[in-house]
């Protein structure tokens, strides 16, 4: 199954955008993110080391700005909490908010997601998992790129601990249907709101001004949880 999702991961579903950088996101990623970074690898991490302690592991993949990962890891200071991006203007905005806000908390991978899951974090080792907003993809001829499918949701399911949460976000309608149906068809997966059912905001997923303003014009967002499946006794199903 490892290997399988290896070769997956090298299919990417995202586009590198470079965007406008200002000097001071610049300035972060020239002088901060040494300190900050975990390089991409093909080795399980010890996730205890970068962070000189042993404690729950929450993941984002795909962390924009920042905003969400800042707020976790505020919230959470007893969390490790690293961050999966490409888009290197929202490293240098994460890098300066962390630094700013004196945490010591917050790591970040810069690379694809899958290949990030796949290679470098072990298996029930995830406490929190979050995908917020991922890239829709509208166009039907690139739905293949869409990070959430159910290769995705086997392998998030596999590498949450027995009492991990998977939680995701999107304000696209139509992905938001498929994302429902495909985590609710993974048996390892169970959908904490209920099959078939979306889920209320997580603590975990703070409003940014960009959300409020789209709410206030009509548009929707739709947040899902899981968590992993139990069997009867109360034992996790197991991950291929």
């Amino acid at each position: 199954m490892l290997d399988r999702l290896a070769q997956l991961s090298e299919g990417r579903v995202y586009i590198r955008r470079q965007g406008r950088m200002t000097r001071g996101q610049a300035r972060a990623l020239a002088t901060l993110f040494d300190r900050y970074r975990i390089p991409l690898g093909d080795a399980v991490v010890d996730w205890s080391l970068p962070f000189e302690r042993t404690a729950p592991l929450l993941i984002e993949i795909g962390f924009g700005m920042g905003h969400a990962l800042l707020d976790a890891a505020q919230r959470h200071p007893d969390w490790n909490c690293v961050g999966i991006e490409v888009y290197r203007p929202g490293i240098g905005a994460l890098l300066n908010a962390v630094e700013s806000a004196g945490l010591n908390n917050v790591r970040v991978v810069e690379g694809d997601a899958r290949t990030v899951l796949t290679r470098m974090v072990a298996p029930r080792s995830l406490h929190r998992l979050l995908v917020f907003f991922p890239d829709p993809w509208p166009k039907t001829k690139h739905h293949k790129r869409r990070l959430v499918n159910s290769d995705f949701a086997a392998l998030a399911a596999s590498r949450l601990t027995d009492d991990g949460q998977l939680l995701v976000a999107t304000d696209w309608a139509q992905y938001a249907d498929t994302m429902l149906m495909t985590l609710d068809t993974r048996p390892e997966l169970q959908n904490i709101a209920g099959a078939g059912r979306f889920a209320s905001r997580a603590e975990e997923r703070p409003i940014t001004r960009f959300e409020s303003r789209g709410v206030g014009l009509g548009h929707g967002v739709w947040d899902l949880a899981y968590c992993r499946a139990l069997a009867p006794g109360g034992l996790s199903i197991k991950t291929r």
